[in-house]
């Protein structure tokens, strides 16, 4: 990949003044930045660990292989892939002022960011329909939920992301950087790396806007609609137990979804106001990146009780009636 951003970048030379970005790191507070270090690079840790854990309990537990569980496994390393694609080089910055990054190692971040980000996204969504059907189709239930479908499932959300996510960096290499290279962020984002360019950049915008709605805003829209559904299954049915029991299954699916899209809203409104402490959307964007995969997990094994089973047999606890 960063072989591709370097023929691109090589390809438009004359274009390019700068041969790196600087990432300055978190805006207006860069004297003490570096006490943020130790809080994210825990919860860098917590999320790594956290999610080999949830790996581990359900490879172990043959109870647990089942395509709910098989779809969080792929969050795991989704979620993986997200934070140590940021949080190595967001240290590095911290603790050794590492600041410097060619442009194409730059884009290729640029690229993984929004593949992981839409991963997410897509995911959350499979786990939605997979409920769906649980709740509300339960007798077609093994036939429409096969091994079959979580393969097709997965590879197409690998390649939707993989493949919508190619124009992002594209764009951006081919703007002109001909003098500003120091971008207050820690990250290469679009708008942090396209606003330094001295030609328009209006392309690099609409296509952010553009997959912002057709992938994030078609998946929210989607899993709203089948927890509508679900709810007016559960409300239908006659026995108070069995309504709290079909949305209990739904309870810490609930929780990840509204946390990862409100802040994702968040971000983007205060990207798109002048914000009077401007570290604060940077701040968003990185924690967003960081405490999801650290929280995934959590979230499930407090919520879900063969999980939480699952992690007493790995970790050798004797706990009864859990």
């Amino acid at each position: 990949m960063l072989m591709m951003f370097q023929d691109l970048r090589d390809s438009n030379s004359s274009k390019f003044q700068v041969s790196e970005f600087i990432l300055m790191g978190f805006p207006g507070i860069h004297s003490w930045q570096h006490w943020l270090s130790l809080p994210l690079a825990l919860l860098y840790l917590l999320a790594l660990s956290a999610n080999i854990l949830i790996l581990i309990i359900i490879n172990q537990e043959a109870t647990l292989h089942q395509p709910m569980y098989y779809f969080l496994g792929i969050l795991a390393v989704v979620d993986m892939g997200l934070a140590t694609t940021i949080m190595p080089k967001i240290l590095a910055i911290l603790w050794f002022n590492a600041k410097a990054i060619s442009l194409p190692e730059c884009f290729a971040q640029m690229y993984v960011i929004h593949c992981f980000v839409g991963m997410e996204s897509g995911i959350f969504l499979c786990m939605a329909i997979d409920r769906y059907i649980a709740i509300c189709q339960p007798l077609r239930y093994p036939s429409i939920i096969t091994e079959s479908f979580l393969l097709k499932a997965t590879m197409f959300m690998a390649l939707r992301n993989s493949l919508s996510t190619i124009p992002v960096p594209i764009f951006a290499a081919q703007r002109h950087y001909c003098s500003q290279n120091q971008i207050d962020h820690c990250l290469c984002t679009t708008l942090g790396v396209t606003s330094l360019a001295c030609d328009d950049s209006k392309i690099n915008s609409i296509y952010q806007l553009f997959l912002a709605w057709t992938l994030m805003g078609s998946d929210l829209g989607l899993i709203i609609l089948s927890y509508a559904l679900i709810l007016r299954s559960v409300l239908k049915l006659n026995s108070a137990e069995a309504a709290s029991k079909a949305l209990n299954t739904c309870t810490s699916h609930l929780i990840l979804i509204f946390f990862f899209y409100t802040v994702l809203i968040v971000i983007s409104i205060t990207h798109s106001t002048e914000m009077t402490v401007p570290f604060i959307p940077v701040l968003l964007n990185v924690l967003h990146n960081v405490i999801p995969p650290a929280l995934n997990p959590m979230v499930y094994a407090l919520k879900n009780k063969e999980l939480r089973q699952g992690l007493y047999k790995v970790l050798k606890l004797d706990i009864k009636g859990k």
